[in-house]
This record gives C-alpha cells, sequence and structure tokens, in this order.
C-alpha cells in the first residue's frame, strides 16, 4: 500500500471555530504556506451544536460591571486550571471577541453600542454574550469567510489519522483521503490539531454525530493529556441532539416518565416534598445545566432523578412544553420561588404554558427543534443525562503547544479546563488558543528539518494496515462492539462511576485495540474506530486515577469514594506497558511586569 507526500509550512486539521480562526491568523502574521485539512467542512460540533442562546465568555464590558483581566483570570483558575493558560484567555478574550464582531457574528449591542451581557453557570459576574441558539455555527461561517476571501487552500475529505514524530519533534501527519481511500503524508514541522473533544466516547452523548475527535492520534504520537477525567454531562434531548439548558428549563416545562407499558407520570412530584421546590430545581437547571456533585442537593437532584428514571428503571424521560407542572396549574405560579418569580416576571413570561413562555422568551428555540423534525408545540421532548464537553484534553503551554514540538491543540482538543468551567468559556478558548498557537508559530525564528527518516515507519504503519486486512474477513465488522463499548462508557464511566465495572472494560477494549485491523470494514471508519479505543483507555486510566486522589467532584460521582475535592492537575500517557496518571499542582497564574515602557521594549525586540 502507498502513500503520496504533501510538504507545508504548518498544517492545521478541523475546520470549526478554532481551526478556521488557526488558518486566519496565521496567513495574517505572514505564514503564507499554510494549508487546512478537514475530513469534513461541515461536520463538527462548532457547526452543529449549540443551547438555548450559545453564550460567548469574555471580560465584561458592559455599564456597571467593574471587570478585570485579574478578576476573570481568577475565575477561569480557581477549578483546577493552569494559572498561564487562565490569564492568556482572560487577556485576549476581548481581542478575540472584537475579531468576531468585526468579521459580521451578531453579539447584540443596545443602541449606544454596549455589548451587555448575562450571568452563565459558575460565572460571578455578567459576562456571557450570546448570538442566539448558533453561536458557534455563526462563528465559523464568518471565519470560514475570512479564510476563503484569502486563499488559504483548504482540503475537504482528508481524515487525519496518525502523528509522526522525529524524537520529541513533529515530523508529520498521515491522512486518509476519502474520495479515493488513498493515504496522504503531510510532511510539516508545525501542526494546529482542532479536531474537537473526544466525541466518539459516549453513547449518551450531546455531540453531534458528525463529530468523533481524533485526540487518540496526539496519545498514539505520546502527547500528554491534563484533567482528562473532567467532563461536562447534563441534560439532552436524544432524539435530535441539543442541551436542553437555559430557557429550556426557566420556562418550566413539566417532566413526565414513560414506562414499557406506555404508563405516563409526572415524576418529579414523587421526590419532593414539596411540589414547587421541584419546579424551582427546574428552573435553576436553566444556568446550572452541567451535573454538579456539589449541587446534588439542589439543581442536580433533577439530573439524578432523571437517570434513574431512565438507567435504573428502564423508562424514557420527557419534558413537556404544552402543559404545566400540576402545581402550577393548581395552584397558580405565586409559591415559586422569588428569583424564579423575578425572572419570569422581567421577561413577561408569568402565565400560560412553557411554550406560550418559550415564545415570549426564545423563539428561536422552537424553531431550532422544528427544523428538525420535532415540533415541541406538540409533542414531548425526550431527554436523557449526556457527555457534553470533554474540560480536559491535551496537556498544552501558555502558547497551547502539545508536549510533542511542533504539535499544538486549539478548542476541545486542547485540556485547558479544570472540574467545571463557566458557560460559554469554550468558545474564548478556541479562539484565544488557536491565536496564541498561531503566534508561536509566525513568530519562529529558524525552520525545523527533520529530514526522511520518520518515512521508514510511515511506511510501515501502512504496510502493517495492508498486510493485516489482507487477511481478515470482509464480513467482519466492528460496529455492534462499537456500540456496546460506548453504551458501557455511559454506564460505568460517565457521571455516575463504577470502579469496578472501570477494571472489567479496560482489558475488554485494549483486546479490541490489538486485534482493530483484522475487521473488514471500510478503513477510514475503522481508523476512527482505532482512534476511539486509545481515547477509551487513557480516559479509563485518568478515570481511576482522579477517583482514587479526587474522588466525586465536578461532573463525576464515584460509587466508592467520598466526595472531596484536591487543587491538583491530572496527567496522562500512553506509555510501552498500557497508560499511567499521575497528579502535580497546577502552574500558578504567572508574575508579570505591567510597567508600560517595560513592557513597550519587550514587544519590540520580539517584534
Amino acid at each position: 500500500m502507498d502513500y503520496r507526500i504533501i510538504e507545508t509550512g504548518a498544517l492545521v486539521i478541523g475546520s470549526g471555530c478554532a481551526g478556521f480562526n488557526a488558518a486566519d491568523w496565521l496567513y495574517d502574521l505572514g505564514e503564507k504556506d499554510v494549508l487546512l485539512i478537514t475530513e469534513g467542512v461541515n461536520k463538527g460540533a462548532s457547526r452543529n451544536t449549540g443551547s438555548d442562546k450559545q453564550t460567548y465568555y469574555k471580560l465584561s464590558i458592559a455599564a456597571g460591571e467593574a471587570d478585570s483581566i485579574d478578576e476573570m483570570t481568577a475565575t477561569l483558575f480557581a477549578p483546577g486550571v493552569n494559572g498561564d493558560t487562565a490569564l492568556a484567555e482572560a487577556a485576549s478574550s476581548l481581542q478575540s471577541f472584537f475579531k468576531l464582531v468585526n468579521l459580521g457574528v451578531p453579539f447584540p449591542t443596545n443602541e449606544y453600542g454596549e455589548f451587555v451581557g448575562y450571568k452563565t453557570d459558575h460565572d460571578p459576574r455578567q459576562r456571557a454574550t450570546s448570538a442566539g441558539p448558533l453561536t458557534s455555527k455563526l462563528m465559523t461561517e464568518a471565519l470560514e469567510r475570512s479564510v476563503n476571501k484569502k486563499g488559504v487552500p483548504v482540503i475537504d475529505g482528508m481524515q487525519a489519522v496518525k502523528i509522526f514524530t522525529d524524537g520529541k519533534k513533529l515530523a508529520g501527519v498521515l491522512a486518509i483521503d476519502l474520495r479515493d481511500q488513498e493515504f496522504v503524508y503531510f510532511k510539516c514541522d508545525n501542526a494546529i490539531l482542532a479536531t474537537g473533544g473526544p466525541a466518539c466516547a459516549y453513547h449518551a452523548s450531546v455531540y453531534p454525530e458528525s463529530q468523533t475527535g481524533m485526540t487518540g492520534m496526539a496519545i498514539d504520537a505520546g502527547a500528554e493529556l491534563c484533567n482528562f477525567s473532567e467532563w461536562q454531562y447534563g441534560l439532552a434531548s436524544i432524539g435530535f441532539r441539543w442541551n436542553v439548558s437555559g430557557t429550556f428549563q426557566q420556562v418550566l416545562p413539566r417532566y413526565v416518565s414513560v414506562d414499557k407499558d406506555g404508563n405516563e407520570r409526572e415524576f418529579l412530584n414523587e421526590y419532593f416534598d414539596d411540589p414547587f421546590e421541584a419546579v424551582d430545581m427546574v428552573f435553576l437547571k436553566g444556568y446550572q445545566w452541567p451535573f454538579d456533585v456539589a449541587k446534588i442537593e439542589g439543581s442536580s437532584r433533577i439530573d439524578m432523578i432523571a437517570h434513574r428514571e431512565t438507567a435504573e428503571l428502564g423508562n424514557r424521560v420527557y419534558m413537556d412544553f404544552t402543559r404545566n407542572p400540576s402545581c402550577i396549574d393548581e395552584d397558580g405560579f405565586s409559591k415559586l420561588d422569588k428569583v424564579t418569580l423575578d425572572y419570569l416576571r422581567n421577561s413577561g413570561a408569568l402565565s400560560g404554558a412553557p411554550i406560550d413562555r418559550l415564545r415570549i422568551m426564545n423563539t428561536p428555540a422552537i424553531d431550532l427543534y422544528k427544523n428538525n423534525g420535532i415540533d415541541i408545540t406538540r409533542e414531548p421532548l425526550e431527554v436523557a443525562v449526556c457527555a457534553q464537553h470533554c474540560n480536559g484534553g491535551l496537556a498544552v503551554d501558555a502558547n497551547w503547544q502539545t508536549t510533542i514540538e511542533g504539535l499544538y491543540a486549539a478548542g476541545e482538543a486542547a485540556g485547558t479546563f479544570g472540574v467545571h468551567r463557566p458557560g460559554g468559556s469554550a468558545l474564548n478558548s478556541c479562539q484565544v488558543g488557536s491565536m496564541r498557537a498561531a503566534m508561536h508559530i509566525a513568530g519562529k525564528t529558524t525552520e525545523q528539518d527533520n529530514g526522511d527518516s520518520p518515512l521508514c515507519l510511515v511506511q510501515a504503519f501502512v504496510d502493517e494496515i495492508s498486510s493485516t486486512r489482507e487477511s481478515c474477513l470482509a464480513e467482519d465488522n466492528f460496529h455492534e462492539k462499537k456500540t456496546y463499548l460506548q453504551k458501557e462508557m455511559s454506564r460505568c464511566a460517565a457521571h455516575m462511576r463504577d470502579g469496578a465495572a472501570i477494571q472489567s472494560l479496560i482489558p475488554v477494549i485494549q483486546k479490541e485495540l490489538d486485534n482493530v485491523f483484522s475487521y473488514g470494514d471500510d478503513l477510514s471508519e475503522l481508523l476512527k474506530y482505532r482512534d476511539m479505543l486509545i481515547t477509551d483507555l487513557a480516559l479509563l486510566s485518568a478515570i481511576v486515577t482522579a477517583g482514587e486522589y479526587f474522588g466525586s467532584r465536578g461532573s463525576a460521582l464515584y460509587n466508592d469514594t467520598p466526595i472531596k475535592d484536591v487543587n491538583l492537575a491530572l496527567y496522562t500517557k500512553k506509555t510501552p506497558d498500557g497508560f499511567e496518571s499521575w497528579t502535580a499542582p497546577v502552574r500558578p497564574v504567572p508574575d508579570r511586569d505591567t510597567w508600560f515602557e517595560t513592557v513597550w521594549n519587550a514587544y519590540k525586540a520580539r517584534k
């Protein structure tokens, strides 16, 4: 099996917010030898996900909000995040935000041009803004237009599958051309991995089905992971995958459970002494959307109850927007908590049914589902607790460079979050991280020359696939096994973590990885499966170690460890014997010189 070689100065892998932004910045910074490859330009989480009003998190510039870079850094740093990346994300948030504004992303202002904000989860101020349910899609499209206008080459239908290094430095990236299933080796000194989070890991997932992630190829190449055990899980619709956060909860839908015989009941009242307390907890889920062990006695009770109904009792759970919860129909709104009452009153939505309130507060949320074949004005919406975002990922420094020199990670592929994160900070991170990676690449004064030494490794990998697949049976396929493993990951290694079940699952996944090329399926899909298996093994290693050191925290509840919290980062790496994970103190927020003349002189010297 042969392959062809393409040389480029900088390779960008992925076509979401982070990928297009990286390519755009590289070009603007004078790096014209840039190439962007993508499995599918219309795939990925950036273009295909959102929420009721998808949030972008930035330094607050609204009237009355006395914010600062130090304050925003402290917010980002608090949940076990490295201080240098937290500082970079805070310091560059406005630069990244206004680039998007200038590219035409319609973030709202008042008549005087103020970008007003609102408070999101884990946010002490009103730093959040939104361009609607599809903020990241609008961002991606704006950045894509900019890249296309500049003529940056984009190769669609090119799936990256393996990273090669020469010692500790990047040597190149092997991809498979989906048009002819032929291999292409991109020889490059620098690459920015912008392939999103490991969406393939779980079956109960809000990631779009077109998004899989390719974190495994960086793990396989020796890149370290940071906080890979930390995820966000929460309620999402499963017919059409979407977060049911924000106004979906704040309009107070009726929660119903349907058993296998079709019997329906309004079940939340059974778990609360006061039915109005249940309704208030639903309201709080709007801006406390992620499952959080610290809120198990509060709004996260809703997640626990929904999980029990689905995973333990085998029922199906729905949010019904056509009828009020029974206590409201009987007694009106007056017994609701003051926070709930004031919010609905201020929104002009203290009447009618949930769907009426949703029309007042967020009509695009109704249209979103209708455009995807679900009419929530007439039918209930099936939901479950799903994986939504990996707070961890590839370990990066303040320039978003991984532990492999020349390989960068931006967006959800990068591990720049800790136990939790402010809602919307992922969009800021993907813009700042891809910008800083591009700046670091553009600032390099010498070119590397890795020579041709890795080419023998490329050929060996290609030959291994070819020789193994020649002997496999064409009818053998991995799809049923893949679904089984994803369901097992959701059952024992998601928000509810079972140590004994995880230990039993690890050898099953390892056996699949050892024999992965014996299947006769489509090669590109098989290589994605391989990536998933590597990712799963790294994730389970991180989860086991996190259980030992941290116990239940963030969005993970362990069944055999007490709830505790330690301000350490968790690192994971592939070794010759498998995977190992360890803890280390987080990098502190850097001390820095803010005297203008000193900074100015240093800036001129760098230029």
